[in-house]
């Protein structure tokens, strides 16, 4: 019987992106909602750093953190695979932020979130 192979490395942003929309609607937003309001938060960067390949079927962990550098939003990932917590992928992910297509400092978008950003 043959095992279950590794995730195609494509895959580990796609979790990355699952995670940060999923924090925001739970935060009560959506990248659609502000979309429709003109303010449209973009990804401008990503690293990935890979340390242990998650295997097909595997449950894994996805946690993030939000931090601001001036006009960047970074997004601190690591996903971990569940059953022994092994730390898998562990990634940033920078945005800005557009305000009816203009880059912005993005303050409007720090405004919506006072317990992160002081």
């Amino acid at each position: 019987m043959r095992h279950p192979g590794i995730v195609n490395n494509a895959n580990y942003q796609h979790y990355f992106e699952a995670t940060r929309h999923k924090w925001l609607q739970h935060e009560g937003f959506s990248f659609q909602g502000w979309h429709n309001e003109g303010i449209d938060v973009v990804v401008s960067d990503i690293t990935i750093k890979y340390k242990t390949p998650l295997k097909g079927q595997e449950v894994f962990v996805s946690c993030l953190n939000l931090r601001r550098e001036g006009a960047r939003f970074i997004f601190e990932q690591d996903i971990y695979r569940k059953a022994d917590m092994k730390l898998c992928v562990s990634g940033q992910v920078t945005a800005v932020c557009l305000i009816d297509g203009v880059l912005t400092r993005g303050d409007e978008l720090a405004a919506k979130f006072p317990s992160y950003f002081k």
